[in-house]
């Protein structure tokens, strides 16, 4: 396969590079915005740029002038003020959003990287761990790039591609930006956040989707699919195992069984699989197994054989994967399979997800947390009799699975897992729900029996923000309504039992750093509190939450 930026080179002008909302971007202008980087990036001094640009194209035209200009890029997952402090210690420069200008243009010849040139620096997810850095070579990719071509290639063909999933980790790089700019195909600049727009987008041309386990699973039945049906050529997805379940309800929506690829930030893409049989390995990648252990031998992770922390077992057409060996921990010295424990919670009919992460050692007796989405049978139990008794039918399933002393001490259920820009569940994600939650920066404005006003600075670093979303972070509107009756019970008498939510209004959304202020009323007699939020750009959001001193009372 011929090398990217020889590829580029050769590109008509006219050719189609993607779209930006509805207007078509051709390849030279995109060859101008590559060529506006490479000017600046000749005028930043150091090695090492971290990026982070929220528009695919945008994103393409700047990773690349960076490489044109010798510059190791690393990818930001966000411009949040702590992820900027993490890269500084490494990174001379921060491109985000802010666009060079055109009237200084390197117009000199494209030029091949070396093969061993240091490309770029991603990160781990930080499913299981804190996330560490992992270097790329440019050869690396390209040969990546080629595996991917000879294995999908003729089925994607000259699809446009659309994406739930950021470009700013490297399955979301590799399948959103670099395999359709060396092949050819056009690149949406826009990612895709919500199921809606998803389905019209699939429907107005011959595409692909590239996504992750958490979009497919939760993709609405009421929507109609039938035109992304008809467009599309392939579904793919990565980032963790794509449940039985939601690969079938995935392909009876969009007409495809979506191909899974395995890989990891270390390895590069290792395998792929469909309709969840055995997973048959990319071409050039050899496998074995040892230990029960998976190793394998890949062109896009070096010349030696690299160990795994999945376990395996081969089989006639490929091989299994039995969960990861680094998710074996030890709990007051009994070994505890994690997986074995979130796999027992998930057969039991009461859990639809479930993560078990143990807690971090403070000194005390070592201990399991574990999150649980209940399925509607677990919600009823819930709704009946509360967390004791679904936790007493959990630690039930569980005494079958581990020992009693290693039973999970924490549990947290959820109405769906955190997931990141990546569209995975990070175990810091997961450990930050164990804590009091962080609220806004409060201060009270007026005070009396019925009312309070509170002025709230809503930090940028708030947990709330990860993943929602990844282009533009807005204060979800659920958490908006925490805050009202989190603030409510520190100054009001409410009754004990939540009964139902009027009037729910959001107006404008509430961004990073911004100054709001909360309004509260408090009706004891009607058991209402009322809340709005507003500030000098008008209102934001509003709403009556209504509480009872018993379940039984009416609403």
């Amino acid at each position: 396969m011929p090398e990217l930026f020889a590829t580029l080179a050769t590109r008509a002008a006219d050719a189609c590079a993607g779209w930006r909302g509805n207007a078509i971007v051709t390849h030279g202008e995109l060859v101008v915005r590559v060529r506006a980087w490479t000017a600046l990036a000749r005028r930043t001094p150091g090695r090492n740029i971290a990026l982070f640009h929220a528009d695919s194209l945008e994103f393409a035209a700047a990773l690349l002038g960076a490489w044109q200009a010798g510059k190791t890029v690393w990818l930001a997952a966000d411009t949040l003020p702590a992820t900027r402090a993490a890269l500084a210690a490494t990174c001379e420069a921060f491109w985000g959003e802010a666009l060079p200008a055109l009237d200084d243009l390197c117009l000199e010849p494209w030029h091949e990287p070396a093969p061993d040139f240091a490309a770029l620096v991603v990160h781990t997810s930080g499913s299981t761990g804190v996330p560490k850095a992992i270097p790329k070579q440019m050869a690396q990719l390209t040969r990546e790039l080629a595996a991917l071509e000879a294995q999908f290639g003729a089925m994607v063909d000259d699809a446009a591609i659309l994406a739930t999933v950021s470009h700013q980790h490297i399955y979301g790089l590799l399948f959103r930006v670099l395999w359709p700019l060396q092949a050819g195909r056009a690149i949406a600049a826009a990612g895709i956040e919500h199921p809606e727009t998803l389905a019209l987008a699939l429907a107005a041309r011959p595409c692909v989707l590239v996504a992750s386990p958490a979009h497919l699973k939760r993709l609405p039945e009421h929507l109609d699919w039938q035109g992304a049906a008809r467009q599309l050529r392939a579904v793919f997805s990565s980032g963790g195992v794509l449940p039985a379940a939601a690969a079938a309800h995935a392909g009876a929506l969009l007409g495809h069984a979506p191909i899974e690829v395995y890989g990891s930030s270390e390895s590069g893409g290792i395998a792929w699989r469909q309709n969840t049989d055995a997973w048959q390995p990319l071409p050039g990648v050899a496998w074995r197994i040892v230990d029960g252990q998976l190793h394998v031998l890949s062109p896009h992770a070096g010349a030696a054989w690299f160990g795994t922390t999945d376990l395996a077992q081969a089989d006639a057409t490929g091989f299994t994967l039995l969960g990861r060996s680094d998710r074996i921990v030890k709990i007051e010295e009994k070994r505890v399979s994690l997986d074995a424990v979130e796999a027992a919670l998930c057969a039991s009919g009461l859990a639809y997800e479930a993560r078990a992460v143990p807690l971090p050692d403070t000194g005390a007796r070592q201990a399991l947390a574990v999150f649980v989405v209940p399925t509607p049978a677990g919600q009823a139990v819930l709704d009946a009799g509360g967390k004791t008794a679904l936790n007493a039918r959990l630690r039930r399933v569980l005494a079958e699975v581990v020992e009693a002393v290693a039973l999970p001490r924490r549990w947290r259920y959820l109405a769906q897992m955190p997931v990141n820009a990546q569209g995975k569940t990070t175990q810091a994600q997961l450990l930050a729900l164990l804590e009091r939650p962080r609220v806004a920066n409060d201060s009270i404005v007026a005070f009396n029996d019925t009312r309070v006003l509170l002025e709230l600075t809503v930090p940028a670093d708030l947990l709330y923000f990860d993943g929602h979303f990844a282009d533009t972070p807005v204060l979800p509107g659920v958490v908006q309504i925490d805050w009202a009756i989190r603030y409510g019970r520190r100054h009001f008498a409410l009754g004990p039992v939540f009964r139902a939510m009027h009037a729910l209004k959001f107006q404008q959304i509430i961004r990073p750093g911004t100054v709001v202020r909360l309004e509260l009323l408090h009706d004891a007699a009607k058991g209402t509190l009322q809340f709005r939020y507003f500030s000098d750009a008008g209102p934001h959001a509003s709403g009556r939450v209504l509480f009872a001193s018993h379940p039984e009372d009416p609403c």
